[in-house]
């Protein structure tokens, strides 16, 4: 009986927790007599044959690491046929029986077009943006949360020392998730995001209505998708009467050692992945759903955004006046 060989890859937006992932993935699949392999930078590195044999002391000391340690990348050639075909052909040249795909939609979207040429796959969620529906939470999404909240005190200190408003700029292009979670857990005044509309008077209202109170400062969180911050904050100022400032966090975001929650849900959902793999399992991904570990399909999850949480959304501008 062959001995199965399970590799492993991190593709598109590096997130913490990342590596949390990748070790469980190499131990669960050692401790059930399978082989483990790493892939190298993502996508672009299966279709180059960029393998690594894995033992248990590969991943040693990787647990509490930022970012991938295996590389990752954006590759445009898993979107061509050629580069999916020679993708799959690279798996089988090199006795792969099982690929474990840490990443977001683009990489579940090429992880579908494996499974179509026959390669046994599933997927793990690893975005700070939270974007897939079918998942209760994603790998770096608490990591993430925290640094922007440690980023915004940072602000805010200055904010107050110079009675001005703040606008910080966080990620997310069609998912507000990020924003809205970390502006609540920051105690923002205003918080945007591209799902609700937004008029750059009703955010002056806002901001007037804390100066009244005595306020001498404020905070708005905005995710990138819902706007630009520097123009924003541009128009704003002579609506307010003072000055606005921007700060955009960008990939500060990303870094950082993973959150305890973050390497836990990344142990539990790499070692999820494995099993799937040996159950016979394939086109799917693990999800965390009430705490628990299930699986959905690609489709599923890369076919659908998370709703925005309205009432979470009215309950951080309640909390804010």
């Amino acid at each position: 009986m062959t001995t199965p060989r399970i590799a492993v890859l991190t593709s598109g937006g590096d997130a913490p927790g990342m590596n949390a992932a990748i070790r469980a993935v190499v131990r669960i699949a050692i401790s059930h007599g399978a082989e483990a392999m790493a892939v190298r930078h993502g996508y672009e590195g299966l279709i180059d044959g960029d393998f690594s044999e894995m033992q248990l002391g590969s991943v040693g000391g990787v647990l509490d690491r930022g970012g991938t340690f295996i590389g990752t990348s954006r590759s445009e050639r898993m979107f061509t046929e050629e580069g999916l075909d020679r993708a799959a052909q690279q798996l089988a040249d090199h006795g792969v029986t099982g690929l474990v795909t840490i990443g977001g939609d683009g990489t579940y979207r090429a992880a579908e077009e494996l499974d179509k040429r026959g390669v046994s796959v599933i997927g793990v969620p690893g975005t700070i943006d939270n974007d897939i529906a079918a998942t209760d939470t994603t790998i770096g999404f608490d990591t993430a949360q925290n640094t922007i909240c440690d980023a915004t005190s940072k602000v805010r200190d200055t904010a107050s020392s110079h009675e001005r408003t703040f606008i910080i700029e966080v990620m997310g292009r069609h998912c507000g998730m990020l924003a809205l979670y970390s502006g609540l857990a920051a105690g923002a005044d205003c918080i945007l995001v591209p799902e609700i509309p937004w008029k750059l008077e009703d955010i002056c209202v806002s901001v007037r209505q804390g100066i009244e109170r005595g306020k001498k400062h404020s905070i708005i969180v905005m995710a990138e998708g819902a706007g630009h911050a520097f123009g924003v904050a541009e128009d704003l100022s002579p609506l307010c009467g003072h000055q606005v400032r921007a700060v955009v966090l960008g990939h500060i975001q990303r870094g950082g050692a993973p959150s305890a929650f973050d390497r836990t849900l990344a142990s539990r959902m790499g070692a999820a992945a494995v099993e799937a793999l040996l159950d016979g399992e394939s086109g799917k991904a693990v999800c965390l759903r009430n705490a628990d570990m299930e699986l959905a399909t690609l489709q599923d999850c890369y076919s659908r955004h998370h709703d925005m949480k309205k009432h979470i959304y009215d309950l951080a501008m309640v909390l804010a006046r």
